[in-house]
Parts: structure tokens; C-alpha cells; sequence
């Protein structure tokens, strides 16, 4: 017999860069299978330091990448337990953004690169996130979200979604097909590509 039980958990998180006064973009970002927040948050380190801060949110389950358990890689969610994993994530998300108190003057940037994209447009979804940009890389958005879980962001809210030309997880016929879902779903999303494979290209989205 299965069964739940409810306790408390602690995880960390990466910031890049110190919010201040001067301050104009907050970046909430969101790794893919496989990585470390420490080490995703790296890639934005050629933004503008006294202009941007960026947080990245640690997945929770982690795993060892090789037989000589030496590299450590993480993951956001699995098809086990999905809707209760999703539900931890999601609260462990909501921690994160009010212990750094964000100020509301700021320039609001949601990104999500592979996995991450899952998370960050359940986050948005869920709790109604009112964000400048919501930023997807190279992933697949979730088929359980529908045009009214958006329904409440306005035309302000500025949606790009960005794939390598030569990713090998993504083909064609399939990214035509949920083009067409996903423009359904939030038609003000303009869609992008970059002459890589699966990886985040900096240079594409340092100008959004």
C-alpha cells in the first residue's frame, strides 16, 4: 500500500550579481535535466552586472551522471508522482521568490531552458505570475496547459520561445505542430532560432 506523509524540506538556490538601487532586471531562471543550478547560472554571467540579477532555483532530485559517481546532475520532475512533485516544486518556487523580496519597480524576467520551461510555465500558470518576459529554450511546453491558465497576462507581457536549428531532440513536424498549439494558447509568443543544438545561446536573448 502506498501512502503519503507531509514534511518540511530545505533546498538552496544561486543568485548572480547583488540587487540594488540600480538594479533593472530580475532574471528567475530555470536549468535544464542534468545540471546544477551553481553552474547554470554561469551562462548569464556576461549580462550586465549592476544592471541585472538573476536567480536560479535548484531542481530537487538529484542523481550521479557517471559510473564514477564524481558528476552530480539534477532534475525537476519525472512521469512518478508527477501532480505531487509538481505541487513541491511549485511551493519550493514561491519560498524562493519571497525570501528575496523582489521590488516591484524592476524589469521581471521568467526564463526556462529545457526541462525548465515545464516548470516555469506551470509557475506562471499556477500562481498567476505577472512577468515583463517569459522567456522559453529549447523545450516542450506542458500538454495539460490550456489558453485560460493564461488568460490573465496582458499583450505588455512579452513571450519568446527559442530553439537550436539543430537540436536533436526536436523534430520538424513536431515543432510545427506545437507551434501551432502553443500560438493558440499565447498568441502574443514570438518564435526564434539560433544555428546551435540544445543549449542556451546567450546571444539570442541578451536584446529581448
Amino acid at each position: 500500500m502506498e501512502k503519503e506523509v507531509t514534511y518540511q524540506s530545505t533546498n538552496t538556490y544561486d543568485t548572480l550579481n547583488t540587487l540594488t538601487s540600480n538594479t533593472k532586471t530580475v532574471w528567475l531562471v530555470f536549468h535544464g535535466i542534468g545540471y546544477l543550478s551553481r553552474y547554470f547560472i554561469r551562462l548569464f554571467q556576461s549580462l550586465d552586472p549592476t544592471e541585472n540579477y538573476i536567480i536560479a532555483p535548484q531542481a530537487p532530485s538529484k542523481y550521479y551522471k557517471n559510473n564514477e559517481y564524481n558528476r552530480v546532475g539534477s532534475s525537476w520532475l519525472t512521469k512518478e508522482n508527477t501532480s505531487i512533485e509538481t505541487d513541491n516544486v511549485l511551493r519550493y518556487i514561491d519560498a524562493v521568490v519571497t525570501e528575496e523580496d523582489l521590488p516591484g519597480n524592476i524589469r521581471f524576467i521568467v526564463l526556462g531552458y529545457s526541462q525548465g520551461v515545464s516548470i516555469a510555465s506551470r509557475w506562471i500558470a499556477s500562481r498567476k505570475v505577472y512577468c515583463d518576459d517569459f522567456i522559453m529554450i529549447s523545450g516542450g511546453f506542458p500538454k495539460e496547459l490550456s489558453k485560460n491558465d493564461f488568460s490573465f497576462l496582458t499583450k505588455k507581457t512579452k513571450v519568446t520561445h527559442i530553439v537550436g536549428e539543430n537540436d536533436p531532440y526536436f523534430e520538424k513536424a513536431v515543432v510545427a505542430k506545437e507551434i501551432i498549439r502553443v500560438q493558440e494558447i499565447l498568441p502574443q509568443i514570438t518564435f526564434k532560432t539560433h544555428s546551435g543544438g540544445h543549449e542556451l545561446d546567450i546571444t539570442t536573448i541578451e536584446n529581448i
